[in-house]
């Protein structure tokens, strides 16, 4: 067994990813662009199945962005399609899996009967030993803004780095331990700002649809290549 197996001794419980590379994948291939969603769906099934084989504690995915509302209706339209086919899937497979399911964002954005579903299987999953992320209409700007909402309303006068963290979307999920993005581009895209301080980054050329088990090993060794100092020396 390699050492990326052991996640709790090499202090690797959290990975999160940025799955970029599905419209270009379908370029590639002559193909619209929902056609590489579709196959980017069978890639986050594997690789959510990869990281609960290896141990991962929490795993989390960037699926939709609050500016991912821009993109042509055809290509939203066909997302949105995608993720209630998801949902579907979660509302009759539940019982069976090992994870909480959180749906991080700003659920108001989406039906009555989208919102209702998303909240059922938080509910009904919750306290399970590992956990699910999904970002839906995420946005780490407006996750923050969110976050001090919430305390305003809650009647608090100051707020602290504590108080903050526990207001997110994330509660008391640990911080991603290493942020993967795949597509070649460098940059984070409004994802997880607060939660990312220390988070190592690991970006890779190979487009989300094509992104293997091998690929996050990949990922996974060189986290534990680099040496985290959290400031210090």
């Amino acid at each position: 067994m390699t050492k990326t197996a052991n996640t709790t001794e090499n202090t690797l419980r959290h990975v999160a990813f940025i799955m970029d590379g599905n419209g270009r994948w379908a370029k590639k291939r002559n193909m619209p662009r929902e056609y590489g969603h579709r196959f980017g769906v069978k890639t986050f099934r594997r690789i959510l199945d990869y990281c609960s084989k290896i141990g991962l504690e929490v795993v989390t995915f960037y699926a939709f962005s609050t500016e991912n509302w821009k993109r042509p209706k055809k290509e939203v339209n066909a997302i949105m399609r995608l993720m209630d086919a998801y949902l579907k899937e979660c509302e009759e497979k539940i019982d069976s899996y090992d994870f909480s399911l959180r749906f991080l964002g700003d659920k108001s954005a989406f039906s009555e009967d989208f919102q209702r579903r998303m909240v059922f299987l938080e509910d009904k999953s919750v306290g399970r030993s590992r956990v699910l992320n999904i970002a839906l209409n995420y946005g780490g700007r407006d996750e923050i803004v969110y976050a001090c909402n919430k305390l305003i309303a809650a009647g608090e006068k100051q707020v602290t780095a504590e108080s903050l963290n526990a207001a997110l979307y994330t509660g008391a999920c640990h911080d991603p331990d290493l942020i993967i993005r795949t597509g070649g581009e460098l940059r984070i895209s409004n994802f997880l700002l607060w939660q990312a301080a220390y988070a190592e980054l690991y970006f890779t050329d190979v487009l989300w649809p094509d992104f293997s088990p091998a690929d996050l090993d990949a990922a996974i060794a060189e986290f534990h290549s680099r040496k985290r100092r959290y400031g210090g020396v």
